[in-house]
């Protein structure tokens, strides 16, 4: 039997090129990115700002409406924006008590609800509400100038956050597009507990659990290795190194102590700003790189593991 074709290993020069060409494409795509985004997520932002205004008399009823604000999507946003900084919705419920935020247990548990209020009543900002802190109702421009600050918060953390998962989504699915076009098949997702577990030679499915950890997507090689592949996006060299080898090489390791080194051929697609000294850190990690420009070089490989 011939050996298993080797996964490529890149030199710091051929990291070098790939890595400016990714970082010129990330930022055509910035530049083109319409300010319509961001315009129309401030009018939904501050749609919501001024309904939860009007609907707690400039915020001096909030407690009293508890479960009617928390209990709606928009309004909970807007309300978790109202501290200076803004909480997160993890640490809301941590700081409530391991409270829930899911609007038939606020219903049920009014007291919850409360708890829940009085964590964003003790960081309220005091610069964008002063009155309340004053005991008075608000002049109208201090009315004007806290719904737009707030409005600008929420809708900046909404296109950032929709950004991120649309840059993601689109990775995905361009590398999803490629394996089709190289003949793979996409199936069923599944939890992986061992190598017989996983798609079939010649197929892949979306994110599923791969051992202990998850992949983006797992592919089984013609030669009956399996690839599990993370698609990962930076938009910084500090990012880069969480993306990259905080989580993906990390989960390299691990599914190569889980399954072996024979079997599995964990993999990364990247795209944005990465450091030759962290991609080179990765690949020495057991983690194949390729790159969202080139996945050519990725279909070259599994091409590499037919009989």
């Amino acid at each position: 039997m011939s050996p298993a074709a080797p996964p490529p290993r890149w030199s710091d020069d051929e990291f070098e090129q790939d890595r400016k060409k990714a970082i010129r494409l990330f930022r055509e795509r910035r530049i083109q990115e319409p300010l319509e985004q961001y315009l129309e997520a401030f009018e939904v932002s501050r749609d919501a700002i001024d309904t939860l205004l009007e609907s707690t008399v400039d915020l001096t009823e909030l407690l009293d409406n508890s479960v009617d604000v928390l209990s709606d999507s928009d309004l909970l946003g807007a309300v978790r924006y109202l501290a200076g900084p803004p909480i997160s919705a993890d640490d809301l419920k941590t700081l409530a008590d391991d409270a829930s935020l899911t609007p038939s247990r606020l219903r049920a548990d009014p007291d919850m609800a409360k708890r829940v209020m009085e964590v964003v009543l003790l960081g309220m900002d005091r610069q964008r509400f002063p009155w309340l802190s004053e005991d008075r109702e608000p002049t109208e421009s201090e009315r004007q100038a806290a719904v737009i600050a707030t409005a600008a918060l929420l809708a900046q953390r909404s296109v950032m956050t929709d950004r991120a998962k649309d840059s993601k989504d689109d990775q995905e699915k361009a590398v999803r597009d490629r394996l089709e076009q190289a003949q793979f098949t996409e199936v069923a997702r599944r939890t992986v507990n061992t190598i017989a577990d996983a798609p079939a030679a010649g197929t892949f499915c979306r994110e599923s659990h791969f051992g202990s950890r998850k992949a983006d997507i797992i592919a089984r090689l013609y030669d009956g290795r399996v690839m599990p592949i993370e698609a990962k996006v930076s938009n910084s060299s500090t990012n880069s190194v969480k993306r990259l080898n905080n989580d993906a090489a990390v989960k390299a390791r691990l599914w190569t102590e889980e399954f072996g080194t024979v079997g599995v051929v964990p993999a990364a697609v990247l795209a944005g700003v990465f450091k030759v000294g962290n991609l080179r850190t990765a690949q020495n990690n057991n983690l194949t790189i390729f790159w969202e420009h080139n996945l050519d070089a990725m279909v070259q490989f599994i091409d590499s593991t037919k009989p």
